[in-house]
């Protein structure tokens, strides 16, 4: 009998020693296997990410304003025809060839265009910040200027001349005539150097907003206003009582470009290449053409 047990007891034992044998044996180092193949699915696939700069290897602006599907564009709407305020289907909207072209931008790029509107004084510190991408606002590319921003190539020039009052136009003919006169130009443009230049810096009156200078003029404050002659034909054609001189002021004029921040090689050569499209198609010609009928200064 005890023979007998001992055999059970001995078969009992072998059937526990195999059970335990099963479960010891890890089916689990296969699973973590199966999770470290399929982590990486969850991650962004790396053809969703932006196209970057090939030397870099960092998203361009160009990317980056695609990603967001708006070009922000900086601009003072005080200086027609460059940019300006007038009515359109009843409704207040800012227009000129200076708009029209960061519009062709936009479409270029496949955004919508963002006008911000400011002083123009702020309008190099706000692009600085990032507040917008890019600035138009009858920009002259300075060199004191491209110290801080980087300029694209030039899109449109004319001449520096003061606008004075009607009555006078026989007594204002020469930078002479101004020397030591109270004369005014927008702070922050390079017309406020040229007035320094002729009148003295401290015969010089700056102002924020075009149109207040329009008033200093119109009530004997000033005895004229430094502009250039696209400008101030636009003012003119609104203030008949007033006229354009040109006094002979010796400076060459750089014209005007787009600025963006400091760094963006890429962006400025994709935007001259735009440039470059538009002068060809003589589109430049036609958004001013246009914004000067916008803004009163031709007939259609």
């Amino acid at each position: 009998m005890k023979k007998i047990v001992a055999i059970l007891l001995a078969v009992a034992m072998l059937l526990a020693l195999a059970a335990c044998g099963q479960t010891a044996a890890p089916e689990t180092p296969e699973d973590p296997a199966e999770e470290a193949t399929e982590a990486p699915a969850t991650e962004a696939p790396a053809t969703e990410a932006p196209e970057e700069d090939a030397e870099t290897g960092e998203p361009t602006k160009m990317d980056e304003i695609r990603e967001a599907g708006v070009l922000v564009l900086g601009t003072s709407a005080d200086y027609p025809p460059y940019e300006f305020h007038t009515k359109i289907d009843g409704e207040d909207t800012i227009v000129g060839f200076d708009i029209a072209i960061a519009q062709y931008f936009a479409d270029s790029l496949g955004v919508e265009l963002e006008i911000v509107d400011m002083s123009f004084t702020s309008l190099l510190i706000g692009l600085a910040n990032g507040d917008f991408d890019l600035v138009m606002a009858g920009l002259t590319p300075s060199e004191e200027r491209k110290q801080a921003v980087d300029f694209t190539d030039t899109i449109f020039s004319n001449t520096q001349i003061v606008m004075i009052r009607q009555e006078d136009a026989d007594k204002y003919t020469t930078t002479e005539d101004l020397a030591g006169k109270t004369v005014g130009a927008q702070t922050g443009t390079v017309q406020m150097d040229l007035a320094a230049s002729v009148a003295g810096e401290e015969n010089v009156v700056g102002l924020t907003r075009f149109q207040d200078l329009i008033m200093e003029l119109k009530t004997g404050k000033l005895e004229a206003i430094f502009a250039n002659s696209l400008v101030s034909t636009a003012y003119v054609s609104a203030n008949p009582d007033l006229l354009v001189q040109d006094i002979g002021i010796d400076y060459e004029d750089p014209g005007f470009a787009g600025a963006v921040q400091k760094g963006n090689e890429e962006f400025v050569a994709y935007l001259n290449e735009l440039i470059a499209e538009m002068q060809e198609q003589g589109l430049i010609q036609q958004y001013v053409a246009e914004a000067q009928i916008l803004a009163g200064m031709t007939e259609e």
